[in-house]
């Protein structure tokens, strides 16, 4: 057999080295990664704050967040922290902070040797407001549940879920183990407004319709009410009269956009409203945020019912069992989400980011939002959560976080001023008029006050 030539073979070599030299990156070929931060909140007592960081691009080794008091711009020099990677998305908390004091703050990410960074935020501690708090008493309802109408204690609600307000100051409640939506005025007189304690999914008027396990609530300028009607997996309304119909959705569960009956929700927990009558879902169970046009066609904006937590825009985003939503005055939409410990924030391009929040759970989780199950937004601005752990949380315009109400891990049903008032799953949330928040106690059959 004839041998190749000792030549050729050289040759051969040359010329693959040579490839694998044209292939070959360095460390300074890597294109860094790029990043966004999220937004600063800073604890009552001004003393500890909450931000982090949305990888736009690219990947990361290392991330978290750089802060300091003189360096506007600051680096990897100042104060900084350090995240286990793991989302494009992460949350850093920031210890040992000054009250009073203004601070810079921007995330960073390093990969392959490169080191980027996000915008920076300037932010301030402010005063201690760690004594700061709210008086708890019972609006309506008791302990012991039922179906019954009347003024106060001696109405009965049965597990009640979503609450919301009108302009005048009423409150409407997901009566939702009593499947029926009830009706409080400002003096406290409980009626029902639709439903009539029988399982079922039947329009109509308002002691003729049924309903199934309703979960939340919105009302729109004229007065209409929109219930994500959770259990039947539809979107209904209710006019001002009490007469039900179906929005969107036609009973079944599954995931269709379309219009009325065409479209498919799966478990819709939240639900809110804008100005010009477009509603807003929190679909549960498909893990996504779906948009009602007032004709009732239904289109996906959000999530790509992939379980998960990573922003990004449109369906690139991913959620895990979004249960609340709210709009602000411009039209931004939040999501609460419990087991992402987190609200999330879509804008008017579709753009979702980290409002607050981390999904890491433990220490950052309790000491931040615990299990956000609902929000509602005054007219001043100021945020109002509903923490399944058991506490009203306020977050103001500054993004100021205060607890106002309840003990993160303690249940029952005591009314009182701050840490000493108690909740058992406080799931709805309504900022009223008059300074009042009204809140679903889910556990306690109750509507609570909170001054």
């Amino acid at each position: 057999m004839k041998k190749p030539s000792t030549l050729r073979n050289f040759l051969l070599v040359i010329l693959i080295a040579a490839l694998s030299s044209c292939f070959k990156s360095s460390d300074s070929d890597v294109t860094p990664p790029e990043l966004v931060t999220t937004p600063v909140i800073v604890n009552a007592a001004g003393t500890a704050a909450l931000s982090g960081g949305f990888l736009t691009s690219g990947s990361a080794t290392a991330y978290g967040v750089c802060y300091s008091t003189s360096n506007p711009q600051p680096t990897l020099s100042d104060l900084n922290t350090s995240e286990t990677v793991n989302y494009s998305t992460f949350s850093s908390s920031i210890t040992a902070l000054t009250p009073n004091t203004t601070y810079y703050l921007r995330a960073y990410a390093t990969y392959a040797g490169n080191t980027a960074y996000g915008n920076a935020i300037q932010f301030a501690t402010g005063a201690d407001l760690s004594a700061t708090s709210g008086t708890v008493s019972t609006f309506a309802g008791s302990v012991a549940g039922g179906f019954v109408d009347g003024t106060g204690t001696a109405a009965l609600f049965g597990n009640p879920m979503g609450i919301a307000t009108d302009a005048a100051g009423n409150i409407y409640v997901a009566d939702s183990f009593n499947s029926a939506i009830r009706k409080i005025t400002t003096d406290g007189k409980v009626t029902t407004l639709a439903g009539n304690g029988n399982l079922g999914l039947v329009n109509g008027t308002a002691e003729v319709a049924q309903f199934y396990s309703p979960s939340a609530l919105a009302v729109d300028l004229s007065g209409n009410v929109y219930v994500a009607d959770r259990g039947n997996n539809v979107i209904r309304k209710i006019t001002p009269a009490g007469v039900v119909t179906t929005l969107a959705g036609n009973g079944e569960a599954g995931y269709t956009d379309g219009t009325g009956a065409a479209a498919y929700f799966n478990t819709p927990t939240g639900i809110a409203v804008d100005a010009a009558g477009n509603v807003y879902v929190a679909d549960n169970g498909n893990n996504i945020i779906r948009k009602i046009t007032a004709a009732g066609v239904v289109t996906t904006i959000a999530g790509s019912r992939t379980v998960g937590y990573a922003n990004g825009v449109g369906i690139l985003s991913n959620f895990n069992k979004p249960t609340g939503i709210a709009l602000d005055a411009t039209g931004n939409i939040y999501v609460t989400e419990p087991l992402n410990h987190a609200i999330r924030k879509i804008n008017a391009d579709m753009l979702v980011t980290t409002f607050t929040g981390s999904p890491s759970g433990g220490t950052v989780a309790s000491a931040w939002l615990g299990a956000p199950n609902a929000l509602s937004i005054d007219a001043s601005g100021n945020f109002w959560i509903s923490d399944a752990n058991g506490r009203i949380l306020k977050i103001d315009t500054a993004n100021k976080m205060t607890v106002v109400a309840g003990t993160s891990g303690t249940t029952g049903a005591t009314n009182g001023v701050g840490t000493a008032a108690l909740f058992n799953n406080p799931t709805g949330i309504a900022a009223g008029t008059g300074g009042h928040v009204y809140v679903a106690d889910f556990g306690n059959n109750l509507i609570r006050q909170v001054n």
